[in-house]
């Protein structure tokens, strides 16, 4: 079988040619895949490597077939091929596959693949909190409403949810969401907060995820041809790299100070908006606290120095706050941007921001049943007015969704028959992510080459690790990232998938991965167990 030596850019994937994006016109035709690039330059990372000419034959005629159709790669809108979403991305796809594997009976060195690349609280064995599936289980199933097992204020919720959605979650509701839920949820914020909240400024979406693509999308506009610049913490979540991507915006990257706890620093701020401004218009910017994956929590200093900055620079504010209720550290506690911009007074009280929260995270941890909402602060009413149109069009959120994001906001009180259960159910599983937080970066130290960083909230740890040069080395052969290359090695050698650092973003020649804190106690012990061994392992091969 004949072999030739070619040049692929490296686009991060385990064998270059899976993605099906390769472009040949011969054998030794130069071959690309999208590049890698670095956060901090434009030059394409190129390795040649050697490739199965068999394999280029079937997939130029894959290719050729593909053009006669209507709707092919060529003409293809753009910007979904720039898209990257890793933490779906090219690790889980080979963890499905070594699922299936086990299943037919592969011999593998481990019974069973764990997901540890997402941060899914009850695919991890979290249990759902009682109360809430009560009123969602009554909600979907009405005739349980004459059960006498179900407590009379789950039954109470139900009923109203029920009238509020013409006797049926199966019905559309209104497109930004029940009213009767958008008053809990501003009754929340102003409960949280101690300021006032208008429940015509909050829509719910299909997770918290939609929301922020609602609102980002409102950007998408060039002004004197110049597309919005975003400004994005380093590392970020995927999401906000991929719909800015999606909309044709433009990614501005802010590293966070990894040897400071992943602080936020005003003159990394600065730099990165300053050297922006030659190609785009920054107008947005994007925090997520508490930070995924670090898992740092801005204190009200950081944050008020943060609302000065965006008002000097006119910056509207995405304010990521899904992860309000995971807070480990007893040192924190969650400062909201709307009620610190608030007492902050004028000028920044009058700040346009928009907040968000999701149901898949908390003590909640519904990942699967797609709850989300934004509130718009201080937004033209115009603005308002196009923003209801643009949902419209996707005609409402899923009533599951807005059922449970009700519970959310309007839990029991402390004369209803479910409150002791509901708060001592919640507070558990709060103490349980905290013990294992915790765990996590006491064994993750103790792996010589880690540095992991304190946890202080969310879900996950962010460790950096080193890479033996002939590991580089071995990387750059497969046309890899070094992290993306062990993170394959660790899947295919202890079924523990995890997210390598640089879907993330991370300082050139820093390597990282991002792994939740879900699997349970004794789970979580046999991972963190089973990485070290396979780490000492990896640094003994490449030594």
């Amino acid at each position: 079988m004949s072999r030739k030596s070619v040049v692929i850019a490296a686009a991060g994937w385990p064998r270059a040619w899976e993605r099906g994006g390769l472009i040949g016109a011969g054998v030794g035709a130069t071959v690309r895949t999208r590049p890698n690039r670095s956060r901090t330059s434009n030059v394409p990372v190129v390795q040649s490597v050697a490739v199965d000419t068999t394999v280029l034959s079937r997939t130029m005629a894959s290719t050729a077939s593909s053009n006669m159709k209507i709707l092919n790669e060529d003409n293809i809108y753009e910007n979904i091929k720039k898209m990257e979403y890793a933490v779906r991305g090219p690790l889980l796809i080979r963890a499905n596959e070594i699922e299936k594997e086990l299943q037919k009976g592969a011999k593998k060195p481990f019974k069973e693949v764990l997901k540890a690349n997402i941060g899914d609280a009850h695919a991890m064995g979290q249990k759902p909190i009682t109360f809430l599936r009560q009123v969602l289980s009554l909600t979907v199933l009405p005739d349980l409403l004459n059960d006498p097992s179900y407590p009379e204020d789950a039954k109470s919720r139900a009923r109203a949810l029920l009238q509020a959605c013409r006797g049926s979650v199966g019905c559309y509701t209104d497109s930004m969401g029940l009213e009767i839920v958008r008053k809990h949820i501003a009754q929340y914020i102003e409960n949280r907060d101690g300021i006032p909240s208008n429940y015509e400024n909050i829509f719910m979406g299909n997770g918290a995820s939609d929301a922020i693509k609602s609102v980002l999308k409102l950007f998408a506009e060039k002004i004197n041809n110049k597309p919005t610049g975003v400004m994005i913490p380093i590392p970020q979540y995927p999401l906000y790299s991929a719909s800015i991507s999606e909309f044709g915006l433009a990614e501005i990257g802010y590293f966070l100070d990894e040897d400071n706890k992943w602080a936020l620093n005003i003159a990394e701020l600065e730099r990165s908006l300053n050297e922006s401004k030659k190609s785009c218009n920054p107008r947005v910017l994007v925090v997520i606290n508490p930070g995924n994956p670090t898992g740092q929590v801005l204190n009200r200093s950081n944050i008020e120095d943060i609302l000065k900055f965006a008002h000097k620079h006119q910056l509207f504010i995405f304010a990521d706050e899904v992860y309000q209720d995971n807070i480990y550290d007893k040192n924190c506690c969650f400062h909201s941007f709307k009620k610190v911009a608030s007492e902050l007074g004028a000028p920044y009280n009058q700040m346009e921001l928009a907040s968000f929260m999701s149901i898949s995270k908390g003590y909640m941890g519904e990942c699967g049943i797609r709850g989300g909402y934004a509130e718009l602060i201080n937004v033209d009413p115009t603005v308002m007015q196009l923003l209801r149109k643009s949902i419209s069009a996707m005609l409402c959120p899923t009533v599951l969704g807005q059922v449970v994001m009700d519970v959310v906001t309007n839990t029991p009180k402390p004369n209803e028959p479910s409150y002791v259960k509901f708060e001592e159910e919640k507070r558990n599983t709060l103490l349980s992510l905290a013990e294992r937080s915790q765990l996590a970066v006491d064994m993750l130290n103790s792996i010589p080459g880690y540095k992991t960083n304190p946890s202080m909230g969310a879900m996950y740890v962010f460790p950096r690790f080193e890479i033996p040069p002939k590991a580089i080395e071995a990387a750059k052969a497969k046309g890899q990232s070094p992290d993306l290359f062990y993170a394959f090695k660790l899947l295919e050698e202890t079924g523990i998938c995890v997210i390598a650092g640089s879907g993330f973003g991370q300082l050139p020649g820093t390597y990282h991965f991002r792994t939740t804190i879900l699997p349970q106690k004794e789970k979580m012990k046999t991972m963190l167990t089973s990485l070290k061994e396979f780490h000492l392992k990896f640094l003994k091969e490449y030594s």
